[in-house]
């Protein structure tokens, strides 16, 4: 029987070709429109043809395509990152490993705000500024991920169409949960394997509502903060214990009706921040105001960016960032790797649905738990289990 198919056109589609949209529908095979699961290749649902293997690349591949800056190396060599295989990760740090060499000589920027201050708006506005100048320029979002479903939208990109288009810029939107260090160790190296394609900006978006903002400060050199006008009066501001966290604060969409009143906003963050003691020693922060929709403001932004990296390279704040940042990381994997051989040994798992029976009944009580799956965990037969992800060919007998 002959298999009809039915057109279907989303509502979005343009009608002729153009550098106004981001994405773009596919034709497909020629006389099939169909987007429904039966639309498959002709060829394919006979058995004439058999769909291709997906190319396993190896160590040297990675390696060698991150560094030549290619984007679709770079992208999938993110995604071993971010992937929560163990044999993924082994695999991700040995890349990262022989990257690291070339890493080390990027601005790193994060920025952060509320939901609806204008961040992705303002940071396409800016990486096209700066491509314009001759960087390169990667933007990593961080998106929150659901708590209820393990999700995560990540969508930052699709407010970004201008600037996803320019050879000159990379962007990444990542989940900030998962396994194996979530936000804190996949985001760093991203930045990492980013750095080693040649992007000498990098700029970390996250979403002001979490714990995530304390973990981006943690890994980058220059902190903005993106608010609104109408933010409160100074005491307000005092207890908003992020703003402690930012080498700089700008107001956003500062244009049109809203000018007047941002300009009062800059007034009261100002004030605010005579109260609140300088995120880096030796840099007076202060509040700027810029329009990411009318493009101004950036330039001032950008020179009051390279003014923090001149004066801090020069008073080895800098530098000192840097290493804190380094023994920072050393420290919270060696608490996840901890935490990761407990959980996954097997006389712990064994041992765990019993002790939590106890708890919730009430016969012991939470610290005398822990004291009892403590005394069990033995850390000579985790380590046995582990091999040297650095060298695979030496496992541990």
């Amino acid at each position: 029987m002959e298999q009809k198919y039915t057109t279907s056109k989303p509502s979005w589609v343009p009608e002729e070709k153009n550098d106004k949209f981001a994405c773009s529908v596919m034709g497909g095979i020629e006389g099939i429109k169909d987007t429904t699961v039966g639309n498959i290749n002709p060829a394919l649902q006979s058995g004439k043809m058999k769909p291709k293997k997906r190319l396993v690349m190896s160590e040297d591949d990675y390696v060698d395509g991150v560094l030549k800056g290619d984007r679709m190396t770079l992208s999938r060599a993110i995604t071993l990152i971010e992937s929560n295989s163990p044999r993924h990760f082994a695999k991700a740090q040995r890349v990262l490993q022989r990257l690291l060499p070339h890493t080390g000589h990027a601005l790193r920027i994060g920025i952060t705000g509320v939901p609806g201050a204008g961040k992705s708006t303002m940071i396409e506005a800016f990486g096209n500024m700066l491509c314009d100048a001759g960087h390169k320029v990667a933007v990593l979002t961080v998106d929150p991920t659901s708590s209820v479903t393990k999700g995560s939208i990540l969508g930052d990109k699709t407010r970004m169409g201008t600037l996803s288009r320019r050879r000159e810029a990379f962007i990444r939107p990542s989940p900030a949960g998962g396994t194996l260090g979530g936000v804190a160790r996949k985001s760093r190296e991203t930045m990492l394997m980013c750095e080693a394609a040649g992007y000498d900006v990098i700029i970390i978006e996250t979403v002001g509502v979490g714990q995530s903002e304390t973990t981006v400060r943690s890994m980058v050199d220059f902190f903005l903060l993106v608010v609104l006008t109408g933010a409160g009066d100074e005491l307000q501001g005092i207890k908003k214990g992020i703003m402690e966290l930012a080498d700089a604060i700008v107001v956003n969409k500062a244009d049109g009706d809203n000018l007047v009143k941002a300009k009062v906003s800059r007034g009261q963050y100002e004030r605010m921040l005579e109260y609140i003691r300088p995120a880096t020693p030796g840099w007076p922060t202060h509040a700027y105001m810029c329009s990411a929709m009318e493009k101004t403001g950036l330039k001032e932004l950008w020179e009051v960016i390279k003014g923090f990296r001149e004066n801090t390279q020069k008073s080895g704040v800098w530098n000192k960032r840097r290493d804190s940042q380094l023994l920072d990381w050393m420290h919270s994997m060696i608490d996840e790797h901890l935490h990761n051989l407990f959980f996954e040994d097997p006389v712990i798992t064994g041992r765990m649905p019993e002790v939590r029976g106890a708890v919730l009944d009430g016969t012991i009580s939470p610290t005398q738990a822990v004291a009892e799956l403590v005394k069990l965990f033995d850390v000579e037969r985790a380590a046995h289990r582990q091999v040297d992800i650095f060298h695979p060919e030496q496992e541990k007998g």
